[in-house]
């Protein structure tokens, strides 16, 4: 089944605020193999004109991709999500995530598309901290698999 295309530019509500811990970006720069120390070592942090330690680029995905749950967990619009698979992901930073930042995400379906009997839904989080101040949009793209084996083209 298609996805609802009236969901273009729909938003959902910010979510609750994600506090970022120093604990959390070290173990995930751990877990990516990123040593910068700017990472883990506020006077490193300091030294690059941050008033903590920062996050990597990608670190974000986490706190977007879960405030992405709730389009994807939306009844009314269709996803089956046992068949999505995650087709891409962008950001593009104002300011790096830094620790101690109260981040809220706020998701809007930027597209909706059918491609090869596949369902592709375009996500952008917009996220701010708690000041209301513009940190980053990172970008979604979701891949619901065609039912079936289903491909789209004629004659099969």
């Amino acid at each position: 089944m298609a996805l609802d295309q009236s969901f273009v530019g729909r938003s959902y509500p910010p979510t609750a605020p994600y506090e970022v811990g120093r604990e959390k970006i070290r173990e995930f720069a751990e877990a990516i193999g990123d040593a910068h120390p700017a990472y883990t070592d506020p006077e490193a942090a300091g030294e690059l004109g941050h008033p903590d330690v920062i996050a990597p680029p990608t670190f974000v995905f986490a706190i977007t991709f879960k405030a992405a749950g709730e389009v994807v967990a939306d009844p009314k619009l269709g996803l089956d999500y046992s068949r999505v698979v995650h087709g891409d992901q962008k950001f593009a930073y104002r300011r790096p995530v830094r620790a101690g930042d109260r981040l809220t995400v706020t998701s809007t379906i930027e597209a909706v598309k059918s491609m090869a009997g596949n369902d592709i839904l375009d996500i952008r989080g917009e996220v701010h901290d708690e000041a209301g101040e513009h940190v980053v949009t990172a970008w979604t793209k979701l891949v619901a698999r065609a039912a079936d084996g289903t491909t789209g083209k004629q004659g099969e």
